[in-house]
């Protein structure tokens, strides 16, 4: 009986992708929560071509479950707020990397346009540098220091699109 039930968890534990109701990937939740939200009607199994399904039985009930479900509906008042412009977002938007030199030590915050000319305290106009880059740009426009950018500075996606992004690269076909 108990190695019954052991061998029984693991499935438990297989992702499946939620889609939106407007079939927007959103993000892969376990097994279980997907059990969860299909008994209770909030989404729906979705099957492609490529779906790989496990059957799940209770006393009561025998479920057939997609790797793919659809949300059935969706909360209109849920909105994303753009985090906050401050040191451990930029680190982590800029994958905690100096953008001129790419160095990963003595990092800090630096202002592409200086706030002295007039540059804000903005998504697009800060960016991670290392204590050297930072101190050789000192208050100078770019162009001014003749350093580039690695990456230009821009505001975080909102996860959701960040996640359909990555799920439809990976659903890509591979050239051979």
């Amino acid at each position: 009986m108990q190695s019954e039930q052991r061998q029984k968890i693991p499935i438990l534990q297989n992702q499946v992708v939620v889609f939106s109701k407007n079939y927007l990937p959103l993000a892969r939740i376990n097994l279980k929560r997907a059990i969860v939200l299909l008994v209770t009607g909030q989404a729906e199994t979705l099957e492609f071509s490529s779906t790989q399904q496990w059957e799940v039985r209770s006393p009561s009930v025998v479920l057939q479950i997609s790797d793919h479900i659809r949300l059935t509906s969706g909360n209109p008042e849920r909105h994303w707020k753009l985090p906050p412009v401050n040191r451990r977002e930029i680190f982590r938007r800029d994958n905690h990397t100096c953008q001129y030199c790419g160095s990963t030590k003595h990092l800090t915050l630096d202002h592409v346009i200086p706030r002295s000319k007039g540059g804000t305290h903005t998504w697009d106009n800060v960016v991670t540098a290392c204590e050297k880059c930072n101190s050789s740009k000192s208050d100078r426009l770019l162009h001014e220091t003749g350093m580039v950018l690695k990456t230009k500075p821009k505001a975080p996606m909102h996860p959701a699109i960040a996640f359909a992004e990555q799920f439809w690269k990976e659903q890509q076909p591979v050239d051979t």
